[in-house]
């Protein structure tokens, strides 16, 4: 039975209670990384900085995040703590909107930054606005409530803001109640093109009426895309298309030269774009059917068209009206779309081969990571007798989903088996990897982009060596996923700290304190540390240490710089940090280098690990093989013959299994056969899944 918006509040209130405490935050704070986090996910924010600023003469912000393409998004919170739903009138979201506004215009127009103390969030968020008055070419003002509106409304209408267009979004309680229960897990886009654009778009069906979704093609005029990129930006791309935009630059040169030179040869040139929908309207026209709406348009595939269209008509002054692009757009129904959607965007992007781009979360690393999590058991913390699982959400949604059929009885079993603070995303496992694998800039950058630059790495090292993710990166994974989490809490409870940068803290600290410890050729002890399923006073106070000199550094950037934050996504700023190390190493006491582990002993269990993944992985393999009978391998094999697609040793290895059960192919026999069975499937042989 689905929740109520009362039911689902208390739920989300409990949540915040406990991520509060575990996190050492302040409600507020958890309330709006909470809610911010569900809209990055989904595209709908590209990133989210807290910054809290309230004033007496009607200003107050909680948030910001400024994008790579002129759009400033401003969050507000509506938090009280409230113990009971309550009602947000429309009065009240005019007056919160009013004061945010203010705040930006106090910034551009009055000099805000000037009044407050240079090493606050608010003097660093003001500054930058002033400084950027010129590229800011839309604001965004979101509110957080966690009450629910009175009335339907769900947006306001666009106006300006010190003369910058502005739009305004609610999120309260009731539109996070329905993004999180929803199919798609993700509000979608609802597009008028007769609204937007005065007309349809022609289009010319490509599907049979038997077909189990409709596809049409369509020349979609340049102005048009460009103009859906500037209103809905990221949120027209389909995640893993985001994915790859943010590990390579906006606009594509060669899209650039053929928009600016040969505007005529445009659709001659280029490759097109391949999009999804939930459903479309279309109408019959005196020139043929036309495409009249939309239902979330995704672009699986022409993400770097879409955005150099956009730039170049925004930064060149492109005259775009003679340029036409082709499109095809497949209606894939909501409940299909995990399934298929990435596939589409897999073989789409075939041309452009792009590890992040590729990155799926049906990418064999994360069903693998994805296993480990609902099969590997959590010990029991001290004092206690039951032990847990980290639930790894590889797909959005998942751990919701896991709970959705239960009975109330089976919830609480589950929750208390998988507790809600040991569930973590893709997003989260980026940032606990990439603070000490990677350069810590990443994390500074948000978690979109951090994400990016973790998918290209993995999904390289994947390629070259699956084995290495193991059950020991599993565990290793966890590890810091727990400092990371206690890094927050500890720079939270410091004495110095004043409420900013904590997220920009956390990261240079771990990555310093990883910078320490192989300097020494030693590591921290993360087998340890899962098993105790906790960082020990040791540790902390390590970190402690640490990260007070982590603060003190950010906070005094060079003569010149006046923007903490911008300061901390730069290469400059951690090479500074670094120069910390030597002095910093002879202050940490004797009992956290007794602690660690030698690289030379670490790298032993990595190899330990990786021959039993290969023992796994061959296993594996030889269950999927003998669970296809004989006669199925024998008419596979008949099919590749007929085709010459198979080589000598694949003939021989499909030879053996076709005499299964009486003779059984080697496990590398297996790893072959389960190549030759996706040979089949590509080449459209209906072969079935194993």
């Amino acid at each position: 039975m689905e929740q109520s918006n009362e039911e689902f509040f208390h739920d989300f209130r409990q949540e915040l209670l406990a991520g509060a405490e575990a996190n050492g935050s302040f409600q507020l704070d958890e309330f709006m990384e909470t809610v911010a986090n569900e809209l990055v996910e989904t595209g709908f924010t590209e990133g989210f900085e807290l910054c809290h600023f309230r004033a007496q003469r009607g200003m107050r912000v909680d948030g910001y995040w400024f994008n790579d393409e002129g759009v400033l998004d401003l969050f507000i919170a509506d938090f009280e703590s409230r113990d009971e739903l309550a009602s947000l009138s429309k009065t009240e979201v005019d007056a919160a909107f009013k004061r945010v506004g203010n705040f930006f215009d106090a910034s551009i127009n009055r000099g805000l930054a000037s009044e407050l103390e240079v090493t606050s969030p608010e003097y660093s968020l003001a500054r930058q606005i002033s400084d950027r008055r010129n590229a800011v070419r839309q604001i965004n003002l979101i509110l957080f409530s966690e009450r629910t509106l009175s009335t339907r409304i769900r947006e306001l209408p666009e106006t300006e803001v010190a003369g910058i267009p502005t739009t305004h979004h609610i999120w309260d309680i009731s539109r996070l109640h329905r993004q999180r229960s929803s199919r798609t897990h993700k509000e979608p886009l609802d597009l008028d093109f007769r609204l937007m654009f005065g007309k349809g778009i022609a289009c010319l069906p490509a599907h049979l009426g038997t077909e189990a979704y409709q596809s049409y093609l369509m020349v979609m005029p340049a102005e048009v895309l460009a103009s859906l990129y500037e209103k809905f930006g990221a949120r027209l791309l389909e995640q893993n298309v985001r994915t790859f935009l943010q590990a390579r630059g906006n606009v594509n040169q060669g899209i650039r030269a053929t928009i600016l030179h040969e505007p005529g040869m445009f659709f001659a040139y280029n490759n097109g774009i391949t999009a999804t929908a939930q459903s479309v309207d279309t109408e019959v026209t005196d020139s043929g059917l036309a495409i009249i709406g939309i239902v979330d348009l995704q672009i699986v595939n022409g993400g770097q068209t879409t955005a150099s269209l956009f730039h170049t008509r925004k930064r060149d002054k492109a005259d775009l009206s003679q340029i036409f692009v082709q499109m095809k757009l497949s209606v894939i129904d909501s409940q299909q779309s995990e399934a298929v959607v990435p596939r589409i965007s897999e073989y789409a992007n075939t041309q452009n081969r792009v590890n992040a781009a590729d990155f799926f979360s049906s990418h064999p690393f994360h069903v693998r990571m994805e296993g480990f999590s609902r099969r590997i058991w959590a010990p029991a913390q001290k004092g206690a007798q039951r032990e847990t699982r980290w639930f790894y959400e590889r797909a959005r949604g998942q751990y919701a989903d896991a709970q959705s059929k239960l009975t109330p009885a089976e919830q609480r079993r589950f929750k208390a088996e998988h507790p809600k603070h040991q569930m973590f995303t893709k997003t989260d496992l980026a940032k606990f990897e990439n603070v000490w694998d990677d350069h810590p800039k990443w994390v500074n950058l948000g978690s979109q982009k951090n994400f990016a630059r973790y998918a290209a790495r993995i999904g390289s090292e994947w390629e070259k060596s699956p084995d290495e993710f193991n059950e020991f990166y599993f565990k290793r994974a966890v590890a810091r996923g727990l400092i990371f989490r206690a890094t927050e809490r500890i720079v939270s409870a410091q004495p110095w700290y004043n409420g900013g940068y904590r997220a920009n803290i956390v990261a240079y600290t771990l990555a310093l304190l990883a910078a320490i410890t192989k300097n020494r050729k030693e590591s921290v002890d993360f087998l340890g540390v899962w098993s105790a399923q906790k960082v020990d006073d040791v540790l902390e106070n390590a970190i402690a240490i640490v990260s007070g000199v982590v603060n003190d550094d950010i906070i005094d950037p060079p003569s010149g710089i006046s923007n903490i934050s911008e300061w901390c996504k730069k290469d400059a700023c951690w090479t500074r940090i670094q120069a910390h190390a030597e002095a910093l190493a002879k202050r940490l006491p004797i009992e956290f280098y007794a602690q660690l582990v030698s690289l030379d002993e670490q790298a032993a269990t990595e190899r330990t690990a990786k021959q039993a993944q290969r023992v796994d992985n061959g296993i594996e393999a030889q269950r999927k093989v003998l669970a296809i009978p004989a006669a199925e391998w024998s008419r596979i094999h008949q099919l590749l013959i007929e085709k010459a697609l198979l080589t000598a040793k694949e003939d021989g290895i499909l030879k053996t299994a076709m005499q299964l059960p009486a003779k059984l192919p080697s496990e590398r026999q297996c790893m072959v056969l389960l190549n030759i069975l996706e040979m089949a499937r590509m080449e459209g042989l209906g072969v079935g899944n194993s």
